[in-house]
C-alpha cells in the first residue's frame, strides 16, 4: 500500500480558507483514561425528606449505575447535589473490541486509545438506557424533576485552544480547525461547520454576480424608457377600492417603477440560470469534501444501526435487538395530521391576504398616494408574516414531536430523521406560502372594473403595479429574510450570554477561589488515581451547570435555520438577486456566533458520531429541483420579462422598421394598460371617485390588463400566455438537463479516497488471513 498522504480536497479547502488544519490532529488525541475528567455530571436539588419518592428514585438510579461499576462522586452545594459520573475501563475496552470485529464500523478508529469525546458518547448512551425498578430511565426522571440537569464537562485546555483558534470574532475571515472541532464535539458538529463553511465560501460568486445584476438595473435609472414613461405619464388610474378611494396618476408611482427595474431586468434571467447550476455544483462538491473528511476520520463505512447495536451490547450483554416495525394505521394517521397541519398553515396565508387587502383599502381611503398605500400594505403584511412565523415555529415543533410519538420509531436516529422531515415541511410552508401567493397569484385574479374579485363579497383583491409584481415579492422577502436572520442572531447570542452573566453573579465566594495545587495540574502528566480537590471539582461542575442548556435538537435548530436560508437564496433568487449577498454576510457572522456559543456560552454537546449530514442532504437536493421550477415560474409568470419580450418583437415601434432612432420599448407601459369608461354601465365607480388630484373630473381610467372596451381579453394576452408557458417549459427542461450533467460530471468521492479505501480493506483482509488457523475451524 502506498504511504498515506494528505487529500487534495483538504489542501484545496485550506487554500480557499474554508478550513485550517494543522497537520494530523488525530495524533493529539487524549489518553484512554483521564483521571481529572468526569465523563458526565448529574445535578439534582437536595431533598431533606428521605421518604419522598423523588429521593428514593434518585438514590435507586445512582445505585443502578454503581452496579455497572460506574464511579460516582457526590458533592453537595447548598440546595444542589452534584453527581460526577465516570465509566469503568472495561466498557470502553468492549466498545473498542466490538468496533474492531464490526464490518460496518471502521476497525482502526481507536486502536490505541478511546478519546474523551467517545467516552462521553458511550456513557451518555448507558445513562439514558439504565432503568430503575419502575422502568423509568433518565429521560423520564428528568421530566419528573428527580434530576435537574445532565451534561458533559468542557475540557479547559481544549476549550481554550478552540477559543483562541476558532471561537472568537477576530477569526471571522480565517479557516476553521475542523478536525479539532471533530475531536472535541464529534463528527456531527464538525460536519455541520464544514458544510456551513463550504456553503459560505461558495456564496461569494453568486453574491458578486447579484451585485452586478443590481448595478445593471441601477444603470438604467435615468435612461430607461419604461421609467420615463411612468414618471412623465398623464395616465389616470382607476381607484384601488370601491368607496372612499379616488383615481390617481401613474406618475405618482415613479419611485416604485425605479425600484421594480432594479430587480426585474434581463440580468435576472441569466442570474437565475446560473443559480440553478450553482446549486448542483455546490451539493456535488460538498459530497466530495464530506467523503474526504469522513475517510480521514475513519468513519467512511460507519453504520448508525450497527453503532447502536454495539452500544446496546456494551450496556447489557443480554440485550435483545429492537425489531423493525411498520404500522399502516399509524402512518395513515400521521399523513392525515401532516395534511391537516399544512392546510392550517395555508389558511393562515389566507388570513394574511385578507389583512393586506384591508390595510391597502384603509390607506387608500386615507388619501395616501397609490404607491404609498401599496408599499404600506406590503410592509404591514411582511411584519404580520414575521409574527406568524415566530408563533408557528413553536407550534410546528410541538406538532412534529407529537407525530413522532405516534409513529413509535425504532431508534433515536430514526426519530430524529422523522422529526427533521416534518419540522422542515411545516416551516417551509410557514415561510413560503405567502411568498408563493405574492409570486404567482397576486394581481392575476383580481378582475377588472365592473367585475372585481372580492373576498367574502366585500374586500377587493390587490392589484399589481403597472411596472410589474416582482417588487412586491422582493419587499416581502427582504422583510422576512433580513429581519428573521438579524433578530434570531441577536437573541441567539444575547440569551446564552445573559444566562452566563447572571450565573457568575450568583456564584458563591467559595467557588470563586482557585486552588493553586489543582490549577497547575496538567491532565497529560497526571497518574492514574490522581484527583482534583473537592472544591475544584465543584467549581468546575458549577461553572458548566450555569451555562445554557443543550439538548439532542440543538444542532438541528442551527441546520434548520441555514437550510431555510438556503431556500431563500435559491428558490426566489430571480426576484431578489441580493439574497446571496445577505446570506454571505449573515453566514460569516453565523459561523463565529455558533462557535462562540458552543465553546463558551453553552454546556458541551454530547459528541455524536456520523459520516454525513443525514436527511438534510435529501432536503437540499429537493430544494435545488424546486429552485429550478420556482425561478422558471417567477421569470415566466411573475416578472414582465416575457411581456416586454413579446412587445419588443411584435408590437413595438421597431417592428418592420417602422421607426428609427427610437428605443424599441417606448410605449410599452401604455400597451399594458386598458381603459374603463364611466359611460359604461358596468363601471360602478362613484362620481366623487373620478376627481383627479388636479381637481379635474375624469371620464375614464386605466388599469393593468390586456382587455378591450368590452372587457374581453385581447389576442396579445393569449400570445403572451403561450410564450410564458413555452419559456417555463424550455427553461426548466434545459436547466434540469444541465443539473443532471453537472451531477454526473462531478464524482461523489475523489478517486484517491476510493483507492485508499481499497488498499485499507485489502490490508485488513491480509492481516486477518495471517491470523487465520485452519485447525481452529470446526467443520461439521
Amino acid at each position: 500500500m502506498p504511504g498515506h498522504k494528505r487529500q487534495p480536497s483538504i489542501e484545496l479547502l485550506e487554500f480557499m480558507g474554508v478550513v485550517k488544519e494543522n497537520g494530523n490532529e488525530q495524533a493529539s488525541l487524549p489518553p484512554m483514561f483521564t483521571p481529572l475528567s468526569y465523563d458526565y455530571v448529574l445535578v439534582a436539588k437536595t431533598i431533606d425528606d428521605q421518604e419522598r419518592q423523588a429521593f428514593k428514585k434518585q438514590t435507586e438510579y445512582i445505585e443502578e449505575l454503581k452496579k455497572k461499576n460506574f464511579k460516582v462522586t457526590k458533592i453537595i452545594d447548598d440546595h444542589l447535589v452534584f453527581y460526577g459520573i465516570q465509566g469503568p475501563k472495561d466498557i470502553f475496552q468492549k466498545y473498542r473490541y466490538l468496533l474492531k470485529v464490526s464490518d460496518a464500523c471502521n476497525w482502526s478508529s481507536y486502536q490505541n486509545s478511546v478519546p474523551l469525546s467517545t467516552r462521553i458518547r458511550v456513557v451518555h448512551f448507558i445513562l439514558n438506557h439504565t432503568p430503575i425498578h419502575s422502568g423509568e430511565n433518565l429521560r423520564d426522571l428528568m421530566k419528573a424533576k428527580v434530576f435537574e440537569a445532565k451534561f458533559c464537562l468542557h475540557e479547559k485546555k481544549r476549550q481554550k485552544e478552540l477559543k483562541e483558534s476558532w471561537a472568537r470574532w477576530t477569526a471571522c475571515l480565517q479557516g476553521q480547525p475542523i478536525t479539532a472541532v471533530r475531536n472535541y464535539f464529534g463528527e456531527k458538529v464538525a460536519l455541520y461547520f464544514l458544510w456551513l463553511g463550504w456553503y459560505t465560501f461558495l456564496l461569494i460568486p453568486p453574491a458578486l454576480i447579484g451585485i452586478l445584476v443590481f448595478l445593471y438595473g441601477l444603470s438604467y435609472f435615468n435612461s430607461s424608457p419604461l421609467i420615463q414613461e411612468v414618471c412623465e405619464s398623464n395616465r389616470v388610474m382607476c381607484p384601488l377600492c370601491d368607496t372612499g378611494c379616488k383615481v390617481w396618476k401613474l406618475s405618482e408611482t415613479c419611485s416604485y417603477a425605479k425600484l421594480s427595474l432594479l430587480f426585474d431586468n434581463n440580468g435576472t434571467v441569466l442570474f437565475a440560470m446560473f443559480m440553478a447550476i450553482w446549486t448542483t455544483l455546490f451539493l456535488e462538491f460538498w459530497k466530495r469534501h464530506r467523503a474526504t473528511f469522513v475517510y480521514e476520520w475513519k468513519v467512511y463505512d460507519w453504520s448508525e444501526s450497527e453503532e447502536e447495536l454495539i452500544l446496546e451490547i456494551v450496556n447489557n450483554a443480554d440485550c435483545e435487538p429492537k425489531e423493525y416495525k411498520h404500522s399502516y394505521l399509524h402512518n395513515t394517521l400521521v399523513l392525515i395530521c401532516v395534511t391537516v397541519m399544512i392546510f392550517v398553515i395555508i389558511g393562515l396565508t389566507h388570513v394574511l391576504v385578507v389583512f393586506r387587502v384591508i390595510i391597502a383599502g384603509f390607506l387608500a381611503k386615507k388619501h395616501f398616494q397609490s404607491n404609498s398605500s401599496h408599499i404600506g400594505a406590503m410592509l404591514a403584511g411582511g411584519l404580520l408574516h414575521f409574527l406568524i412565523i415566530t408563533i408557528m415555529t413553536r407550534v410546528n415543533r410541538i406538532v412534529a414531536m407529537k407525530l413522532c410519538e405516534i409513529e413509535k420509531t425504532r431508534s433515536f436516529a430514526a426519530r430524529e430523521r422523522s422529526f427533521t422531515l416534518k419540522m422542515f415541511t411545516f416551516q417551509f410552508f410557514t415561510y413560503f406560502c405567502s411568498l408563493f401567493y405574492v409570486a404567482f397569484i397576486l394581481g392575476r385574479i383580481n378582475g377588472h372594473p365592473g367585475k372585481y374579485v372580492r373576498i367574502a363579497g366585500e374586500w377587493r383583491l390587490e392589484e399589481c403595479h403597472p411596472s410589474g409584481c416582482l417588487t412586491d415579492l422582493f419587499i416581502q422577502m427582504t422583510i422576512i429574510m433580513v429581519a428573521k436572520q438579524t433578530i434570531s442572531n441577536v437573541f441567539e447570542y444575547i440569551g446564552p450570554w445573559f444566562y452566563r452573566f447572571m450565573g457568575k453573579r450568583k456564584r458563591s465566594p467559595k467557588l470563586q477561589r482557585k486552588c493553586a495545587n489543582c490549577y497547575l495540574k496538567d491532565e497529560s502528566e497526571v497518574k492514574d488515581g490522581d484527583e482534583l480537590c473537592e472544591n475544584c471539582k465543584l467549581r468546575d461542575w458549577h461553572k458548566n451547570f450555569q451555562l445554557s442548556d443543550v439538548d439532542s435538537f440543538s444542532l438541528f435548530n442551527e441546520f434548520l435555520e441555514m437550510v431555510i436560508q438556503f431556500s431563500f437564496t435559491t428558490i426566489f433568487v430571480a426576484a431578489f438577486p441580493l439574497a446571496p449577498l445577505f446570506a454571505l454576510i449573515n453566514n460569516v457572522i453565523e459561523i463565529r456566533l455558533d462557535a462562540i456559543k458552543m465553546v463558551t456560552l453553552q454546556r458541551r454537546m454530547v459528541p455524536k458520531k456520523t459520516n454525513n449530514i443525514g436527511v438534510w442532504i435529501d432536503i437540499l437536493e429537493a430544494i435545488g429541483v424546486l429552485a429550478v421550477i420556482a425561478n422558471g415560474l417567477v421569470i415566466g409568470v411573475s416578472s414582465d420579462f416575457i411581456p416586454r419580450l413579446v412587445y419588443r418583437y411584435v408590437y413595438s415601434p421597431c417592428v418592420n422598421d417602422t421607426a428609427t432612432n427610437i428605443d424599441c420599448m417606448v410605449g410599452y407601459i401604455n400597451n399594458t394598460l386598458s381603459n374603463a369608461s364611466m359611460s359604461d354601465s358596468r363601471v360602478m365607480f362613484e362620481p366623487d371617485q373620478m376627481i383627479t388630484p388636479d381637481g379635474f373630473n375624469a371620464t375614464s381610467c386605466s388599469y393593468k390588463d390586456y382587455r378591450n372596451s368590452d372587457f374581453n381579453v385581447t389576442p396579445q394576452f393569449w400570445l403572451i400566455l403561450a410564450v410564458r408557458f413555452a419559456f417555463v417549459i424550455l427553461f426548466e427542461h434545459v436547466l434540469v438537463i444541465c443539473k443532471f450533467i453537472a451531477a454526473w460530471f462531478v464524482p461523489a468521492a475523489p478517486m484517491q479516497v476510493k483507492n485508499e479505501r481499497l488498499f485499507d480493506k485489502l490490508k485488513r483482509l491480509k492481516e486477518e488471513l495471517r491470523s487465520f488457523r485452519p485447525e481452529s475451524v470446526w467443520i461439521p
